[in-house]
């Protein structure tokens, strides 16, 4: 497990998608605090279509990705169905 800093350090300018290990929820936003990284694209389309794998394979795991020129992790939630919580990519909140 690592921390957005360290991620950023070792693959700027990169698509990152993550498994989120630690993380909390407060007024609509994920924070997330703890993350492995599982892969690194170039491209988000890449990075997109990594994370639709990984959710559709493990969907009782949390993933998510981003940019690592973003300043830190956070992103919109919304629920949808029995799977439980969906971070939404084309959403994350740029503070």
């Amino acid at each position: 497990m690592c921390c957005y800093i360290e991620v950023q350090r070792r693959f700027p300018n990169k698509w990152v998608v993550l498994e989120v290990m630690k993380a909390h929820s407060k007024e609509g936003k994920r924070y997330i605090e703890e993350i492995i990284v599982i892969d690194r694209f170039e491209k988000s389309s890449k990075a997109m279509g990594r994370y639709d794998e990984l959710r559709h394979e493990k969907f009782y795991r949390e993933y998510c990705f981003f940019h690592t020129s973003r300043p830190n992790l956070v992103a919109r939630e919304r629920y949808i169905g029995v799977k439980g919580l969906y971070l939404v990519w084309s959403s994350i909140c740029p503070s």
